[in-house]
């Protein structure tokens, strides 16, 4: 079997941002949720995909704002697409997927733990973690686990990471504490770029591992000085950056990747998609033919006059 494993945030704000608009019967806006519904839905026609789960950031806040005062939060999201936010929830509960709301954690370290579980798992051959966000790069492990962005298609294996990152997979927390993630607040050390961060993780591995001295340095660096000046003045500052930039995986969730296997909707999501309006949905479900109802799901009351 193989795992997908879904970024229910970053599906849900795509949607936002590249679906049109769309009322509810009753006046709320509900475009990204359909969205990310009919997006789900080409994924679950898709060969192979038997067993999924999706995380979603319930609040972007998380244990990682205890650490540092200028971590991401939810500051600056569109009201109308943080509305939808509990909606989206629900919306791929009512589709039968394993949802995990992240409260404490956050999505990406539940897509990192399931991924860790998943792949010691001798009945799965493959996990396919569905986000392009960079520090999902970190779990990557050879071609067993993998990552992809559903947009444009693009599949990172371990050699694909470190030909696109320049490092490997164990060195993505590292490189982005040096080189920054502004996606999540980690500002990055002052004059360290993603070139000559990753030549240098690339030979070291760790941060910790870079000498303080730049002449001590195995691999040559333009600006070399400069980096180990700033290196020396900020090295706890990187250390803090690291702990931020590593996902977590031990967050309490499922054991068992059977229990991600997708069985069909729930009986109510007929009734959840008039709810938003989209009906029309129901015919893009696995199993729906002709146009009709799928197996298993009942019809949607007609409306009362």
């Amino acid at each position: 079997m193989q795992v997908h494993l879904v970024d229910g945030t970053y599906e849900l704000f795509r949607s936002f941002y590249g679906a049109p608009p769309a009322q509810a019967p009753d006046g709320r806006e509900v475009g990204a949720v359909r969205g990310l519904l009919a997006s789900l839905m080409s994924l679950l026609r898709e060969d192979g995909v038997t067993h999924v789960g999706i995380a979603f950031d319930t609040v972007i806040e998380s244990f990682r704002n205890a650490l540092f005062a200028g971590y991401k939060t939810g500051d600056g999201i569109d009201p109308a697409l943080w509305a939808q936010f509990p909606l989206a929830e629900a919306a791929t509960r009512a589709l039968g997927i394993t949802t995990w709301s992240m409260v404490e954690f956050e999505a990406d370290d539940a897509l990192a733990t399931m991924a860790v579980r998943a792949a010691a798992d001798p009945r799965v051959e493959r996990v396919v973690v569905c986000t392009p966000d960079k520090d999902l790069a970190q779990v990557v492990q050879g071609e067993r686990i993998v990552q992809l962005d559903r947009r444009t298609g693009q599949v990172l294996d371990a050699s694909a990471v470190r030909g696109k990152h320049g490092v490997p997979p164990a060195s993505i927390p590292d490189w982005l504490a040096l080189v920054g993630d502004d996606a999540d607040g980690i500002p990055g050390l002052p004059k360290w770029g993603s070139k000559s961060a990753a030549v240098l993780l690339a030979h070291y591995g760790t941060i910790d591992a870079i000498p303080d001295d730049h002449a001590q340095w195995a691999v040559p660096v333009r600006g070399g000085a400069g980096l180990a000046e700033v290196l020396r003045a900020h090295r706890e500052e990187a250390r803090l950056y690291k702990t931020l930039a590593t996902l977590r995986t031990d967050v309490p969730i499922v054991d068992d990747v059977e229990a991600l296997r997708w069985r069909g909707p729930t009986s109510g999501f007929a009734g959840f998609c008039q709810q938003l309006g989209a009906e029309a949905l129901l015919a893009r479900l696995p199993g729906a033919a002709g146009g009709g109802t799928p197996r298993g799901v009942s019809a949607p009351a007609a409306p009362q006059p």
